[in-house]
């Protein structure tokens, strides 16, 4: 039975059906319902407001309900899909954002017989973001390019990897962790400056220069709102913040006072300089970074874990072999609480008066990104076995 297992697990046709199934499966089941999840609605009314050069954030119940809280660089993105008709537009949506994730694992510096258990492990949690049809697996693969071109020396274009993610949704700022493993900073630096530049500018050939200056300005202030709407929302803080304030009872608890410790912690990977160009030690800080963009921010919701758990799955294919009960026992945790709790295949009951009440989706990530702090600091590393930067 094991023996079937493992082959299963590393049988590539199986994997990448699984994978990309499931996500078809969704979306086209919702498409043949002649249902268009509001989701896609809403960023199809940015391109189309975008080009109007009407407002594009609060409330538009005449289009669709929600808000809309991305920057101008997403109406671009969007372009293609927009044009199309709706089932069109939608399925192809979700499965370029599927693809894209998938690229990015791929190119990751590993053997197939590790990317393909990532694949997996993120199946279930990238369906779950599809059923929303969300950006979040998009958002994920910048943030896995901008390690993979920086650690390949393409800093040039882990710079618009950081910038595109940035631009749209602010996660891909966490690219910037990788910059320490540069090894043409100035570049690094350079393609920063050139690709804010032509990303802040570029929208304004679909509107005008004044109507994107003044997107800009208004989506600062919707993130502002958004974030002090965030705490004690019933399906948004999935996050540590919103774990110690739903269990503990701790309502009025600032955000600061938990991320400004979190950053401390997150820093610690960058005091062993020595192992800045070991394969296992970079993975560490990729890991740390998709699990930390999301368990420290309160805008995060059930569809934005396909970041985390991406993140968890590097970790575990990066562990040490053999793995410890308890390493195995983390995973397992975050599967079922994380990755299946909002599906059918958990009680219902527990998770309508425990899971989503207290924000225990988020609790697995949690104590993994703890282990991997642990990690950070205590780990040994044989340099004569790993793959060093370059």
């Amino acid at each position: 039975m094991k023996a079937r297992l493992t082959k299963l697990i590393y049988n590539k046709p199986f994997v990448l059906t699984l994978y990309f199934g499931l996500s078809l499966f969704a979306v086209v089941k919702s498409v043949v319902v002649n249902h268009i999840h509001n989701n896609y609605i809403v960023y199809k009314y940015g391109f189309l407001n975008t080009i109007h050069q009407l407002p594009v954030f609060g409330p538009q119940p005449q289009h669709y309900t929600d808000l809309y809280h991305y920057g101008p660089v997403f109406a671009l993105l969007m372009a293609p899909f927009a044009l199309l008709p709706d089932g069109a537009g939608v399925i192809l949506w979700v499965m370029f954002n599927a693809w894209a994730l998938y690229i990015a694992i791929k190119l990751l510096p590993l053997k197939e017989y590790q990317y393909l258990p990532i694949l997996l492990i993120c199946a279930h949690e990238l369906m779950t973001s599809s059923s929303n049809v969300e950006i979040n697996p998009l958002i994920g693969a910048l943030i896995i390019l901008s390690f993979v071109f920086t650690r390949d020396k393409k800093d040039f274009w882990a710079a618009l990897m950081i910038c595109i993610g940035t631009f749209i949704k602010l996660y891909g700022i966490v690219g910037l962790a990788f910059f320490f493993l540069s090894k043409d900073k100035p570049k690094f630096v350079w393609g920063l400056l050139f690709w804010s530049v032509i990303l802040f500018v570029l929208p304004m050939a679909i509107s005008s220069p004044s109507y994107i200056l003044q997107t800009y300005h208004d989506w600062y202030g919707d993130l502002v709102r958004k974030n002090i709407s965030n705490a004690g929302h019933t399906l948004q803080d999935i996050s540590l913040m919103g774990l110690i304030r739903n269990i503990f009872g701790i309502s009025n608890l600032s955000n600061i006072i938990v991320i400004v410790p979190g950053i401390l912690l997150f820093g610690l990977w960058y005091l062993r300089i020595k192992c800045f160009s070991i394969l296992p030690y970079q993975l560490l800080l990729l890991a740390s970074t998709l699990i930390f963009v999301i368990i420290f921010s309160s805008s995060s919701e059930s569809p934005t874990y396909i970041i985390a758990v991406s993140g968890v799955a590097i970790w575990f294919m990066n562990l040490q072999r053999p793995t410890t009960r308890f390493e195995i026992f983390l995973l397992v945790f975050a599967i079922v609480l994380t990755v299946f709790s909002p599906s059918d295949l958990f009680p219902a009951f527990i998770r309508k008066h425990y899971v989503e009440p207290y924000k225990l989706k988020a609790l697995p990530c949690v104590l993994i990104w703890f282990k991997i702090v642990y990690e950070t600091v205590t780990r040994k590393f044989d340099t004569n076995e790993v793959v060093a930067v370059g």
